[in-house]
């Protein structure tokens, strides 16, 4: 089996809450419903789509602002037989640095504020737990610094990468942005351990126009995706071969 580096992880993300604020890791474990502790927690939302029932930052810009923060982030590292849901524990930190328990009603009330006027209604939230990343669409998702820099240029503006939302941020060993589409149908090794495949691009939706420190929209940049490349950017992978993956770890495209 032949095997190309094609670039280093940059850093790793996990968003222990969707919609909200992500977290930055040293390691991630890659299993086989995601990155453990990604999109563990959402909220359900009555005024959602049957086939996408959450309530998103795409409704509630502000979600972005709301930091999740794990109480035993020690142990939620990587998957343990001895771990219960109790150890998944969550409070998030509002806005205005208030931190509220996950599952405190107060949460909801804070979430459900404006939302008549964006939506037309007042929607009931529920607070949702799972044991895979409640995703939108794969587990994993991939994106190289050099498709933030492209678009940002494309734009006309310095886009912070957070945007994007990925788990994994590559920096490319060759190549200019949009590189990593060619490992679309492609198996990647991710550190020592790890396998993926590359099963599609990903198509971007509204949550990339947010600035993820101010969730100020910008339209420009999913208007130019639109424009330029099939409205999308980045890729999505299912992981293969579970294991632990850390910043600075190769990735090599298998031949």
């Amino acid at each position: 089996m032949g095997m190309n580096v094609v670039g280093l992880i940059e850093s790793l993300w996990r968003y222990p809450v969707k919609s909200m604020r992500g977290e930055e890791l040293r390691e991630a474990f890659l299993g086989f419903g995601g990155v453990y502790g990604d999109r563990r927690y959402a909220f359900l939302s009555s005024a959602a789509r049957d086939d996408f029932p959450y309530l998103t930052a795409r409704e509630k810009h502000e979600m972005l602002l709301h930091r999740p923060i794990y109480r035993h982030p020690e142990l939620m590292m990587k998957p343990s037989p001895r771990l219960t849901r109790a150890y998944a524990s969550l409070d998030v930190e509002t806005p205005t640095g208030e931190r509220l328990p996950v599952e405190d009603p107060r949460l909801i009330d804070l979430l459900r504020e404006g939302l008549r006027e964006r939506l037309g209604d007042r929607p009931d939230l529920a607070m949702v737990q799972s044991d895979v990343a409640i995703t939108d669409n794969r587990p994993v998702s991939l994106f190289s610094l050099q498709t933030v820099r492209r678009i940002g240029e494309e734009v006309g503006t310095v886009l912070d990468k957070r945007r994007f939302r990925a788990n994994i941020y590559v920096d490319l060993a060759v190549g200019d942005g949009f590189g990593e589409d060619e490992w679309v149908g492609r198996k990647l090794v991710v550190g020592s351990e790890v396998i993926v495949e590359i099963l599609k691009r990903n198509k971007r939706c509204k949550m990339v126009t947010l600035d993820p420190d101010t969730s100020d929209p910008n339209p420009e940049v999913v208007k130019k995706l639109a424009e330029d490349h099939d409205t999308r950017a980045g890729i999505y992978a299912a992981v293969l071969v579970e294991g632990t993956v850390g910043v600075g770890d190769e990735i090599c495209l298998v031949d």
